[in-house]
């Protein structure tokens, strides 16, 4: 018996030494596995809805929607529905007055470079899109510029109000610049500013586009335009993703 014990601590001695030999790592790993929720954020534009409250002379909706697909990036679309009538004058003078109405869709990414606490979705966003509008416009009421008179040129009445101008189209790309911010459960408040250029404006030959829904003021001589828009989201959380949380040194450096 005293033998077998002898040969079987011959045999355990080195494994034990050479567990001795191993450094011992003191310090706590968090292996704590965190989740980050994925969905779909559908909402509106709050602003397009005031207006076509308190201006009687506008009507718009716009739906917005973004779809998270990795940590940082989100597909995100808009889609709306526009009419405005505006008038144009020289003084106290009508040139014309039009009315635009048709609608729009752009598609995109946001990259959100904020950098959340765990269990946080608030973003602060750059993106592009591409956007598209089709409409058409109504030249209501136009003044022509008489020139027979030559001392006393005035404006007279045009022979045919009321000339519509369809199948009308433009499209443009988009820099987006945006914020949004978790304000109750799942219910999120937003806000974009949009600088626009041009890519194509399918015009008629007789009257240009003046106005165009999605992209706002044409301005002559320059493929640029501006816009935003201040949106009240909803988030439906579809499936998590694991993230394990980064582990910290605190070794100090030798």
């Amino acid at each position: 018996m005293l033998k077998y014990f002898i040969s079987l601590f011959i045999i355990i001695l080195p494994l034990w030494a050479q567990a001795q030999s191993e450094p011992i790592d003191l310090q706590a790993k968090d292996t704590v596995e965190y989740k980050d929720e994925y969905g779909l954020r559908v909402g509106a534009d709050l602003s397009r809805l005031t207006f076509s409250f308190i201006d009687e002379d506008y009507t718009g909706l716009e739906l917005v929607g973004d779809y998270r697909i990795t940590r940082k990036m989100y597909l995100a679309a808009e889609i709306g529905n526009e009419k405005k009538l505006q008038d144009e004058g020289l003084g106290n003078t009508l040139l014309y007055r039009y009315e635009t109405s048709g609608s729009y869709v752009k598609a995109g990414v946001d990259i959100n470079t904020y950098e959340n606490w765990f269990g946080m979705n608030n973003a602060i966003t750059i993106g592009g899109r591409y956007a598209f509008a089709s409409f058409n416009q109504t030249l209501q009421d136009y003044n022509i510029y008489e020139s027979g008179h030559f001392f006393n040129p005035d404006l007279v009445p045009g022979a045919n109000p009321n000339v519509e101008y369809s199948g009308l189209s433009a499209s443009w790309l988009e820099f987006v610049m945006g914020v949004k911010a978790e304000l109750f459960a799942n219910i999120y408040i937003g806000m974009s500013a949009r600088l626009g250029f041009l890519i194509t404006n399918k015009e008629d030959e007789n009257f240009p586009n003046l106005w165009i829904p999605g992209f706002n003021k044409v301005t002559s001589g320059s493929n640029f335009g501006v816009g935003y828009n201040y949106t009240l989201t909803y988030f439906l959380p579809l499936y998590k993703k694991s993230k394990k949380k980064k582990e910290t040194n605190t070794t100090e450096a030798q």
